[in-house]
């Protein structure tokens, strides 16, 4: 490496920091997306050429690297708490008067400020900067233990790699990622012409995108974040912590405010009700913090919240309008649901034109009526929803709807399970079924099968080019390359994620052919117990109870599901067609070890290692790791204040051991 090349490494990276700056903070780019990408360009290059020249505050790391296989979990320090809500003026002035009373006998002379911000509809991270450079990024998870997910956090492009200013040297922080609604927006424009399913809101986007795999995905989702706290204390006051936070580079939103009273407070509220909609990001609320941090301090927390903070929910917004008809959807696996057809309303910043109604058990109870003027509302701000029948507008000639004995869209009769509430057709053939199971087959978690979306699926069936997802095997060039807008290129670029998938998994596969009550976690323990199909298929109901996790609800559902002639035909054709029907076994270095064939339980905080990786190195050694207790497990290991799971392990008279003990199974 040379002098020049090290100097010019140095330039690119000063560059395109500023371009980023201009762009992302002041909305005033001075070149193009192109000339920008070339900039990139040569600096990934450089940096391949010479590894060393990378550095963790580069740029490139913003454009991700290789899958990873999960993601270690890592302990908060301090907690990541929740928030209490209030939903009215009145409740917060209640919360206002509590404090009141924690607060007799506080000094006449210091009075209590509060700052209130807009609450983002997003998901919460915790960001650690050590010598001014993003260190780690760790999701909320349960407040007490989170995954890290620093190379995600590292791809987005408003948070900056590298303080500025003179940050302490080890500064912990608190904020929230989402999604801008244009780049929602337009990714589900992106998903409609492939003919994908469409993302229903920015918030589960957010939150489905922080926790991929694959951080060269998550940069092309260009998420943002806000950040809104300081856990390390820089200043007296939460104002002049944001105010040094903002000096420092980072992404903090400037519509907070300090308020001298509770006035100040609820006037802030009435200010934002309306205008909030036509912010580029989901909010649904408003955060309420006493600014003093001595005197947070001094009101302390609960278990689950701070005393000093609140949110207030903003009411979900509600509207008229008519229900021209009640249609019916057909799931996946036969459930039928009713769906209002509505005549289209603005409500909560967006047109509504359909609500579903859940079932017909809630259907029966509001009495809802084709004709009828209901109201509408956006739960949380996000899914419509039927409110109330105004039963005094109600057509005179309405009748009550009635249970459809039929599906409508084979025809065949509809049944209801004994203890359900759900009506569901049972006919596997029936075309809405092997749409919604196809679809579900190619998805990302399970076959994985890129740029199969749901227009291509329509295509293929009403083409009768396919039957079932067994039938995807069989396909060829021709077939594709002959549809509306495929070409050559395109049918073997198809072919070939459709042969890849046939690598993957046992797991994957059980949780892609749609067996009731078996999701991702269930059809991996099935299949890292069994090993393989014939094995699982062999099971029965006691055997497949035994296995953790697994009850007599799941059992049944998968020996049912086994004995049926039609999937029993299916899986002959996934094998004959070279389908991977195994699961591979992680293999233990030492079969004698205690620990093998165990099932082993990790609660509480660990100080010599992260429970990830405690994880990791047991199911190295042959034991099944699992995230609750049961007569089931073999072994509970109880790390520094361990809550409920070491009780329940307590009354079930499960083996108990510390972090010492567990160090000696690991072998040090």
């Amino acid at each position: 490496m040379s002098r020049a090349e090290e100097k010019r490494a140095a330039e690119l990276r000063e560059d395109i920091e500023r371009h980023s700056e201009l762009y992302y903070s002041h909305g005033k780019p001075e070149i193009s997306d192109r000339e920008f990408d070339a900039l990139m360009r040569e600096l990934i290059d450089l940096e391949r050429e010479h590894p060393e020249l990378a550095t963790p505050d580069s740029p490139t790391q913003r454009v991700g690297g290789a899958p990873v296989e999960g993601f270690e979990q890592v302990a908060h320090d301090p907690p990541m708490l929740s928030l209490d809500n209030t939903y009215s003026l009145e409740e917060v002035e209640d919360w206002v008067g509590r404090l009141d009373r924690l607060a007799a006998g506080e000094p006449q002379g210091v009075p209590r400020a509060y700052v209130t911000e807009l609450k983002l509809d997003g998901v919460s991270i915790s960001l650690l900067y050590e010598g001014g450079v993003l260190r780690q990024g760790v999701t909320r998870g349960n407040g007490t233990v989170g995954d890290d997910v620093t190379a995600n956090v590292r791809t987005i492009r408003n948070l900056p790699l590298r303080l500025e200013g003179d940050p302490p040297a080890r500064l912990m922080l608190r904020g929230e990622i989402y999604m801008p609604r244009p780049v929602f927006d337009a990714l589900n424009r992106l998903r409609e012409k492939a003919g994908a399913p469409l993302y229903v809101n920015p918030r589960n986007t957010t939150a489905g995108t922080v926790r991929l795999l694959d951080s060269r995905e998550v940069a092309r989702r260009r998420l943002e974040v806000a950040v809104y706290q300081s856990a390390t204390e820089i200043a007296p006051s939460h104002s002049e912590s944001l105010e040094m936070l903002a000096g420092y580079g980072l992404p903090v939103r400037s519509e907070w405010q300090c308020c001298a009273d509770v006035a100040e407070v609820e006037a802030y509220i009435e200010r934002w009700r309306e205008p909030r909609h036509e912010m580029p990001f989901d909010t649904d609320g408003v955060v309420i913090k006493v600014d003093q941090l001595d005197l947070q301090e001094r009101f302390g927390r609960t278990s689950k919240a701070p005393r000093w903070a609140v949110a207030y929910k903003f009411a979900a917004e509600q509207a008229r309008t008519v229900v021209k008809a009640i249609s019916v959807q057909v799931g996946r696996t036969g459930v039928l649901t009713p769906v209002a057809e509505l005549e289209p309303v603005f409500v909560g910043g967006t047109t509504v034109s359909r609500a579903t109604l859940h079932n017909y058990e809630d259907l029966a109870r509001k009495d809802i009526r084709e004709g009828d003027t209901v109201l509408v509302e956006k739960g949380g701000d996000i899914i419509p929803k039927v409110v109330s029948v105004l039963t005094e507008l109600r057509p005179g000639d309405s009748v009550p709807y009635e249970i459809p004995t039929q599906c409508p869209v084979c025809g065949e009769p509809v049944v209801r399970y004994e203890g359900e509430v759900a009506w569901r057709c049972v006919n596997a053939a029936c075309p809405a079924i092997v749409r919604e199971s196809v679809s579900h087959y190619v998805g990302r978690n399970a076959m994985d099968i890129e740029g199969l979306g749901d227009k291509l699926i329509d295509q293929l069936l009403a083409k009768e080019l396919i039957t079932d997802y067994t039938s995807l095997y069989s396909l060829k060039k021709d077939d594709l390359a002959g549809l509306d807008g495929w070409g050559e290129k395109s049918a073997l670029s198809l072919l070939a994620q459709i042969e890849k998938s046939k690598g993957r998994t046992l797991a994957h596969l059980l949780h892609a052919v749609g067996i009731r009550f078996v999701g991702e976690r269930v059809g991996r323990t099935l299949a890292e117990h069994f090993g393989d199909l014939d094995a699982l298929v062999a099971a029965s109901n006691e055997e497949l109870e035994a296995v953790p996790e697994v009850g007599p609800k799941v059992a049944e559902s998968v020996v049912r599901f086994f004995s049926d002639p039609h999937n029993q035909e299916r899986f002959e054709t996934l094998r004959e067609d070279g389908v991977n029907l195994t699961q591979p076994r992680a293999e233990s270095t030492d079969t004698d070890n205690p620990v093998a064939g165990k099932t082993v339980v990790l609660t509480g905080t660990l100080t010599g290692m992260t429970r990830g990786a405690a994880k990791k190195r047991l199911e190295a050694l042959g034991a099944r790791v699992s995230g609750s207790v049961s007569r089931k497990t073999d072994l509970v290991v109880a790390g520094e204040k361990a809550g409920s799971k070491l009780k329940k392990a307590e009354d079930l008279g499960v083996e108990i051991t510390d972090e010492a003990g567990l160090l000696e199974l690991l072998g040090g």
